[in-house]
């Protein structure tokens, strides 16, 4: 019998991840069923006859965690420390994301920039700000929020990009998500 993705996020990651698929499904679910859209009893079959999948990957000395239900990845987080890359990449992000052209007090990208200011005098990298850490939870944070399109993926990459001393992005950050998230939202 496959196992809904709570229970196989805390089989196998220990804990069911703040901000991650399941807490998202759930509280969508919640929503849904509060605005009448569906009822608690409402289900579908795609996890049992389908399957529910997490794995880890190992790439460049970092780890990226991908978690998917029927065989579509519902959530990729990295053990990677937050970096200025990944701050600017963030920050491109939220204004895109909000409309607006500055980010807002408190919001992601001012936690990522903070985060990544302290990770560059954090030693060694198990004491450092991780980028899931950052992420958790993102879309309820924003104050506004919008699909990622192409050229939103583009202003992100170039964010990534300029702020990177080696000039590339890094596998499973900030802009192969917003990316990816792209690609599905064109597919649509």
């Amino acid at each position: 019998m496959q196992l809904p993705l709570q229970a196989a996020e805390n089989m196998i990651l220990g804990q069911t991840q703040k901000g991650g698929p399941a807490a998202v499904m759930q509280s969508a679910a919640a929503v849904n069923e509060r605005r009448g859209v569906v009822r608690h009893d409402d289900v579908t079959n795609i996890a049992k006859d389908q399957g529910v999948t997490i794995f880890e990957t190992e790439v460049a000395g970092g780890h990226i965690v991908t978690e998917a239900v029927g065989g579509q990845v519902v959530g990729q987080y990295s053990d990677k420390p937050v970096d200025q890359s990944d701050a600017a990449a963030i920050q491109a992000a939220e204004v895109r994301a909000t409309g607006r052209n500055q980010i807002t007090p408190g919001g992601v990208a001012a936690v990522a920039q903070s985060a990544a200011k302290l990770n560059s005098r954090t030693m060694p990298d198990e004491n450092k700000t991780k980028l899931a850490d950052v992420l958790a939870d993102a879309t309820g944070k924003l104050a506004a929020d919008k699909p990622p399109t192409r050229q939103d993926a583009e202003g992100v990459i170039g964010a990534e990009l300029r702020n990177n001393p080696k000039l590339a992005t890094h596998p499973g950050g900030v802009a192969a998500s917003v990316a990816a998230a792209a690609r599905l939202n064109q597919e649509k």
